[in-house]
């Protein structure tokens, strides 16, 4: 529609909103994150303020807080707090480098990984206990200790501490503990299963599709796993997905809800084989999929050529696997996308899942802190990931020399809350997915030379308009099982076995 159809726009019956045409539909979104879908008759009437008091279409408009007339002042509020609650709570994600060692080669790998015999990028017990204790300074009352690398558990017996002495040292805190690893799983033995599983540490891997495809970006080595499958880097994760599952099962807990995660990087070559990499994880018994694209961090920018894509080609091949995951929960296959239930959490549910890479501002530092093998402090992993390039620009602190305080009012951690904050950012500040969305400072400074970046050149900015565009071309079409999918997206996934709680 054009909107010089109107006759004369009404300057005082809506709300202020932005505007964004979808799936021939006037999308509306407000302050507070409602929205609604109008032909070009409705919104022709919203404009004009000409829309009757008794009608529908009124009445759908006032229950959204768009009539200016009749809105709910305190519900706005209380959505908007609803929404940024999580500003009130401090960093709950503490990632932990316990080394760079990897005993896999992935061309696309974003943690500048190093060979094994590099012992030296081991973190010691003393900088795991001086991590810890910073830790747990922090100001949530929740805490997630995330183990990363490398591979963790070439590091194995440090991770062990590092639980060991958390449990202890919480006894006097009191916080909610969660403890997570990120491996490739091939150094995992079942007496490392038995011990992790004991410890409620929940395990998080990465799947990259079919075998073949695997295989070849996740070069395992011959001799460089715990079982006897050399070069087979994709059944050996087969392998033990299975195990942690079994055991999960084992102990009486909900096979829906507790499993093994997997994690997917989008390259050139997985864009065609969208139907397998779902079938994959379906046979993996997975019950996610997050659909990432490739990031420019580590040595993704030495491979770039191999392994990058136009991203209209990924939102198409985005909404090819959609459509089919969509398909399978028809035909009762539970499976979602993690991006897509980011984002319907915040339109249909009203909540921010507190994701940290789409929030607004974002989590660096003040939601997630990154420490190092070596004691060096970052705002949050993929700055952490910079300085493995040589930019330092993201690093707050050291262990022993910087404090909690210290770290929280750097003023790094400031640009970047200001930097991501999109009510301040010239291109999110009137788009109509400014609710939803969030932007990466560190992405921005690495792909455009500055964390406020310039969003309409964004190679991620056009990821999250892009795939906020299917959601809502979905919503309009009003399929109702589509919509009924799209809600059982939104459900939080229990995670109650996994939280340690110390009573003072």
């Amino acid at each position: 529609m054009n909107l010089l159809q109107i006759r004369k726009a009404s300057t005082s019956f809506a709300m202020p909103f932005r505007h964004r045409q979808v799936a021939g539909k006037h999308l509306l979104t407000n302050t507070e994150g409602a929205f609604v879908l109008l032909d070009d008759a409705e919104f022709t009437a919203f404009a004009e303020g000409t829309v009757a008091r008794d009608s529908a279409l009124y009445t759908r408009l006032r229950e959204r807080n768009f009539v200016r007339a009749e809105v709910d002042q305190r519900a706005i509020e209380e959505r908007i707090r609803t929404r940024k609650r999580f500003m009130d709570l401090g960093p709950n994600l503490h990632i932990v480098v316990v080394t760079l060692r990897c005993n896999e080669t992935c061309v696309y790998c974003h943690a500048s990984r190093a060979d094994m015999s590099a012992t030296h990028t081991d973190m010691s017990k003393e900088t795991a206990e001086k991590t810890v204790d910073l830790i747990l300074r922090s100001t949530n009352p929740s805490v997630t200790i995330e183990f990363q690398g490398g591979e963790p558990l070439a590091n194995f017996e440090v991770v062990q501490h590092i639980v060991d002495y958390a449990l202890k040292k919480n006894e006097k805190v009191g916080k909610t503990l969660e403890f997570t690893m990120v491996s490739n799983l091939s150094l995992m033995t079942e007496e490392k299963l038995k011990w992790l599983v004991e410890h409620k540490v929940q395990m998080c891997t990465s799947v990259d599709g079919p075998e073949h495809l695997h295989d070849k970006q996740r070069k395992l080595p011959s001799g460089a796993a715990a079982l006897p499958l050399a070069g087979h880097a994709h059944a050996v994760a087969k392998h033990w997905i299975g195990r942690i599952n079994e055991e999960y099962a084992r102990l009486g807990l909900d096979p829906t809800l507790y499993h093994v995660e997997a994690l997917l990087t989008t390259t050139s070559e997985t864009l065609p084989l969208w139907k397998d990499v779902v079938d994959t994880y379906v046979g993996l018994g997975c019950k996610a999929l997050f659909l990432r694209p490739v990031d420019p961090f580590g040595f993704a920018e030495r491979s770039g050529g191999r392994v990058e894509y136009p991203r209209k080609d990924y939102l198409e091949f985005y909404r090819d696997a959609v459509d089919y995951m969509l398909e399978l929960n028809k035909q009762g296959v539970q499976i979602l996308e993690r991006f897509a239930a980011i984002f319907l959490t915040k339109i249909l549910g009203g909540e921010d899942p507190n994701f940290l890479d789409i929030r607004s501002p974002c989590g660096a530092a003040i939601g997630q802190v990154a420490y190092n093998y070596d004691g060096k402090i970052f705002t949050c992993d993929e700055g952490r990931m910079l300085h493995e390039m040589g930019d330092d620009t993201f690093l707050i602190g050291e262990l022993g020399k910087t404090t909690y305080r210290d770290l929280m009012g750097h003023e790094t951690v400031r640009a970047m809350a200001i930097a991501s904050n999109l009510d301040a950012q010239p291109d999110c500040v009137n788009c109509t997915y400014q609710p939803y969305c969030g932007v990466c400072p560190v992405h921005n400074h690495k792909t455009q030379g500055s964390i406020f970046g310039r969003m309409r050149e964004s190679t991620l900015c056009a990821v999250h308009k892009g795939i906020q565009d299917y959601l809502f071309e979905k919503i309009a079409s009003g399929d109702p099982h589509v919509i009924q999918t799209f809600q059982r997206w939104t459900t939080v996934r229990d995670r109650t076995h996994f939280l340690q709680t110390c009573a003072l």
